[in-house]
């Protein structure tokens, strides 16, 4: 399992995701979930995955043409007009090699291979934009009205995102609801786990105005989940009594 975010915001884009992955409670690993490109001064583009790890990695490596020298590898990505082209593109490759391995392992292996992603970026000309792609490779696009996506292990970290997002908040707020929303996932759920992905993407720059792995001995992740639990014990007691005689 897996649990990743990306938010829309009037200042851009910020993404975190987790790196754990595993097959049982005896085999944990840690593989990033979060991809970024970039062309400096004309775009930068992000995905962010969730699912089978062989099919990710299987998008990502013809992304990059991996299968190719290096001296002829393009990253397909980077050749796209339009950010709409980037999701398309996505879904496209997902859908043919989510096809492919369920071809290749039969009835038996069906379902078992799926995936989504999470695509976000600006190109040049456009405005910032952030897409959700389901396994059959169709895919919707944020919007105010529906300002963030979520992958993975969505349901422990979605409530705090509903109460605290604001679209014309900063970055630093952005992170700080981010690694609540993470650190309350990852107290209910071992499946999601540290280091944590984190980027931002400021609107026109084109390049991470931030980016950092955020791992377990991390102070401010420490002393921030320490608050949040206070700060919960606290509201939790300030509620009104309940009284039996009532």
């Amino acid at each position: 399992m897996t649990y990743c975010v990306g938010m829309l915001l009037d200042h851009g884009l910020a993404l975190m995701s987790d790196t754990r992955t595993n097959s049982g409670v005896d085999n944990i690993s840690t593989f990033r979930k979060m991809h970024c490109w970039t062309v400096p001064g004309e775009r930068i583009v992000a995905i962010m995955t969730a699912g089978n790890l062989a099919t990710t990695q299987g998008v990502i490596s013809q992304i990059e043409q991996r299968d190719r020298p290096h001296a002829e590898r393009s990253n397909a990505l980077l050749g796209a007009d339009t950010m709409f082209q980037v999701a398309n593109l996505v879904g496209k490759l997902l859908r043919e090699t989510i096809a492919t391995i369920d071809e290749r392992n039969g009835e038996d292996g069906s379902g078992t291979f799926s995936a989504s992603m999470i695509v976000a970026g600006q190109i040049k000309g456009g405005q910032p934009r952030l897409f959700l792609i389901y396994p059959e490779g169709n895919f919707i696009e944020a919007s105010f009205d529906t300002p963030f996506f979520q992958i993975g292990e969505t349901k422990y970290g979605r409530p705090i995102i509903i109460r605290g997002y604001d679209r014309d908040m900063g970055f630093e707020n952005a992170v700080k609801l981010l690694m609540v929303s993470f650190d309350s996932t990852i107290k209910a759920n071992l499946s999601v786990g540290l280091p944590l992905d984190l980027l931002l993407i400021e609107r026109d720059r084109f390049e991470p105005l931030h980016q950092r792995r955020i791992v377990s001995q991390d102070p401010y992740y420490q002393a921030l989940s320490e608050h949040w639990s206070e700060a919960l014990r606290k509201a939790f007691y300030s509620l009104p009594d309940y009284s039996l005689d009532s």
